[in-house]
């Protein structure tokens, strides 16, 4: 009876965890994936859920006057999938500046090359002719196609060896290049193994622009050589600062390792005596289980840093550097807003401690993220410098520590990276609403033709949907998370979001295992609202069609015009001014109604009723409002 009892506990579970699925619409090859059981419709990895990962060692050496990078690198590539590889993908970033190729962006024809030079490629003990297309390789778009000899086994490994070289841009600067003659952020550089996974196999998608990441997570032994006097900042920890650093540099870098308090580690008077006297320096950086490496270099930048603890048990240190040009006023706090921001990530929203040993955060154009690294420009708004700080740090749990593949579903980080420093942004810059700001950029696109699901992938928008992307990927998304944590509850929604990153940390979730340990976690089954927001087409119309008094009472009509639901906000506003308001949840809507009813008792006489406020989306608020 005990082990019956049990059993038809597991079998109720699994059904209510599959009739739940069969509300949400799931493409067939990712179907596939919950038959094989790599995942389950609780929201949990599966029985038989896998991954690839490798072993990067990296020799690189910059010229900053022809802007060349030189580099040799050796990839053990581990296939840990049941299936055997007959072919493997390199990726080739910086063909996105080959001639011909398509690109989402114009670029200067300054910047056009022949594509990543590839000087010697061996695969194991085989040694591959170098061409366009041969025997044993194709080249296109921003993939290299390799068919080694030997396909690799389940549970087998391969080794490549390749020596490389390209020329960084310098005018058209996508996410990483050239800031002045001698300051670069170098990041998509080197040969990358693209990800086979247990959906589409190989992502054999190109890189044009847009697209963001999907990598495994590796170990990374990368040593960068730089001319006497350049800096590096990377991705990991330095592990040869004695060997790079003069001695009274070397003390500052060694007592910001010590203390929260911010360390002038290169100051304007430092000029040219920052490294040793050698003509060049070899900057040596190890990160362990990360999805990329990224690095900066500049002979005349100033150097911030600090170190906190984040966590209980055990608390571990994050190393936190600023670099930045003299003239930046802003970036003098750049450490600070760091600082502030990996706190509240780790204590608040998501309440998850940062997982990685240090943060940069790098003067050059922008904002873009990578593993311990940002790279943005020179906001002179305070609230600018503030948001792009937070926002990109933010990308450390989506894409970083939880591993979306943004190529295809850029609105599993970047709505996330929106939504999650929404209270910290207001707190570090008072004057700033970056909810009411996002409302307001969602609904310039909100109901346009460019106004698409976010399940349409990532990887269709092209050079002409820019606004769908910018509306999908952050603005739509992140107005959604934001919508979602209204409606659970702050205190729930953490605990539900802590429960998602343990389920997922370090591995590849895709939108259905967010909506199912959603619907696992919080026992309740939210298709109503993952198929409106996230794959319908529709937009947000609140109408109050109706207040009138009755016997004593304000009797309210709400109307829901559009098809995506929203959380009900009415103000009724006195002819003393005073103010009360009334409010529902989202889930008024959740059984398909149209209309909803509100009743008030006022004890003085009406002036005017408001739907909404600055922080719900409307996309017709003319209305919202009826007077008496």
């Amino acid at each position: 009876m005990k082990y019956s009892f049990f059993t038809a506990l597991l079998v109720l579970a699994l059904f209510a965890g599959t009739s739940m699925a069969q509300s949400i619409f799931i493409p067939l090859n990712v179907r596939k994936a919950y038959e094989r059981q790599t995942r389950t419709y609780d929201g949990t990895p599966g029985s038989n859920y896998w991954q690839n990962h490798a072993e990067y060692t990296i020799r690189a050496k910059i010229f900053p006057d022809t802007r060349t990078l030189q580099g040799h690198e050796t990839i053990v590539y581990f296939n840990e999938s049941p299936d055997t590889l007959h072919q493997l993908i390199l990726r080739l970033y910086q063909d996105l500046y080959k001639k011909g190729n398509l690109r989402d962006w114009p670029i200067s024809t300054a910047d056009l090359t022949d594509g990543v030079s590839i000087d010697f490629l061996r695969i194991d003990q085989d040694t591959l002719r170098m061409a366009a297309s041969g025997k044993g390789m194709r080249r296109y778009g921003t993939n290299l196609f390799l068919y080694p000899k030997r396909p690799v086994p389940p549970k087998g490994r391969v080794t490549l060896e390749l020596k490389w070289q390209l020329v960084l841009p310098h005018k058209s600067n996508i996410r990483m290049g050239t800031y002045d003659t001698t300051s670069f952020f170098v990041g998509l550089w080197y040969p990358q193994m693209a990800v086979y996974d247990d959906i589409d196999g190989w992502d054999r998608l190109d890189y044009s622009g847009i697209q963001e990441f999907y990598n495994d997570f590796s170990d990374y032994d990368v040593r960068i050589t730089v001319p006497r006097n350049f800096v590096v900042w990377a991705t990991g920890l330095l592990q040869n600062p004695r060997e790079v650093l003069r001695p009274e540099i070397l003390k500052r870098f060694r007592r910001a390792q010590h203390t929260s308090e911010v360390v002038h580690i290169v100051t304007p008077e430092d000029s040219a005596r920052v490294t040793q006297a050698d003509e060049w320096n070899t900057w040596h950086f190890k990160a362990l289980h990360v999805p990329d490496f990224a690095f900066a270099t500049s002979d005349h930048y100033l150097w911030d840093a600090a170190t906190i603890d984040v966590g209980n048990s055990p608390a571990h240190s994050v190393f936190i550097s600023a670099a930045f040009k003299k003239e930046a006023e802003n970036f003098r706090h750049a450490v600070e807003i760091a600082r502030k921001s990996i706190l509240y990530y780790s204590e608040e929203m998501p309440g998850v401690p940062y997982p990685y040993p240090a943060m940069s955060v790098f003067n050059g154009a922008g904002g873009m993220e990578y593993p311990m690294m940002v790279n943005e420009g020179s906001p002179k708004a305070w609230s600018g410098m503030v948001h792009v700080t937070s926002h990109e740090i933010a990308h450390t749990y989506f894409p970083f520590m939880m591993g979306i593949n943004e190529r295809k579903y850029a609105w599993m980080d970047e709505g996330w990276a929106m939504m999650l420093p929404f209270d910290l942004q207001h707190r570090l810059a008072p004057e700033y609403d970056p909810i009411a700001r996002t409302v307001q950029r969602y609904l310039r696109v909100a109901g346009s033709e460019y106004d698409v699901p976010m399940r349409v992938l990532t990887s269709v928008y092209g050079a002409d949907t820019r606004d769908s992307y910018r509306n999908e990927a952050y603005n739509r998304s992140g107005i959604a998370y934001y919508l979602l944590e209204q409606m659970v509850g702050k205190k729930t929604f953490v605990k539900m979001m802590r429960e998602y990153i343990r389920r997922w940390q370090g591995k590849h979730p895709l939108p259905y295992d967010f909506f199912f340990t959603a619907n696992n976690f919080l026992k309740e089954d939210l298709s109503w609202f993952w198929n409106t927001w996230f794959s319908g087409f529709g937009y947000p119309d609140l109408k109050l069609e109706k207040a009138q008094m009755k016997d004593g009472k304000l009797l309210l009509k709400v109307v829901k015009k559009g098809l995506l639901p929203l959380p009900v906000k009415v103000t009724i506003v006195y002819s003393d001014s005073s103010r009360e308001t009334l409010e529902r949840s989202m889930r008024v809507w959740s059984k398909g109604k149209e209309t909803i009813e509100l009743v008030a008792k006022p004890e003085k006489p009406v002036q005017q009723i408001k739907l909404g406020d600055a922080h719900i989306p409307d996309a017709d608020n003319q209305d919202n409002t009826l007077r008496f």
